[in-house]
């Protein structure tokens, strides 16, 4: 099976070529790193809603982790919660989907720059501590599986190696 015919597979993430059977696939491609322009290039979203900073350890087709330093001067910190600021649960699913985009644009190449990704499913998702000023989040994505354009993640956020919030999520990107 070839990297290709092994993208357009409904195959398990962690089930290689080699594990398959047939002794003769390629392994993942590992790009290392993202950096903020990547980033832009892949993805239209800019400030205030860009809500990653790079990508680390990419493996395209298969893994990523992206990288949101968090800081005070953030627009959303202004009403949640004065006084008492917490980065919105529904921003750090935000960042797990960004993160998601990136890994799919990259292992699509560059005819897909700039495509709109848009959510299909969330499932479980959990958030196990809050996500302060001066936290960096680690936003774990690993791909679960791919039909045609639909594609499904779960991904775990975390601070300090801790875990603050997972989910499952399905979402579609668009060539058009």
């Amino acid at each position: 099976m070839d990297s290709t015919a092994n993208r357009d597979s409904d195959q398990d993430v962690n089930t290689t070529a080699n594990e398959a059977g047939d002794g003769g696939g390629l392994a993942p491609e590992a790009v290392g790193q993202i950096d903020i322009g990547g980033i832009m290039r892949a993805i239209p979203h800019r400030y205030p809603f860009l809500m990653i900073d790079r990508l680390i350890d990419v493996v395209l087709d298969v893994s990523a982790v992206g990288v949101k330093n968090v800081t005070m001067n953030e627009q959303f910190f202004q009403g949640h919660f004065p006084g008492q600021p917490v980065m919105p649960g529904v921003l750090i699913i935000e960042s797990m989907a960004q993160t998601a985009a990136v890994l799919v644009v990259q292992t699509l190449g560059a005819h897909w720059e700039g495509k709109l990704v848009y959510f299909m499913t969330i499932e479980n998702a959990k958030f196990r501590r809050p996500v302060v000023p001066g936290d960096q989040l680690h936003v774990h994505v690993q791909k679960v599986r791919r039909r045609a354009n639909v594609w499904k993640f779960h991904a775990i956020a975390r601070v300090d190696g801790v875990p603050v919030a997972e989910a499952t999520y399905a979402a579609m990107i668009r060539d058009g």
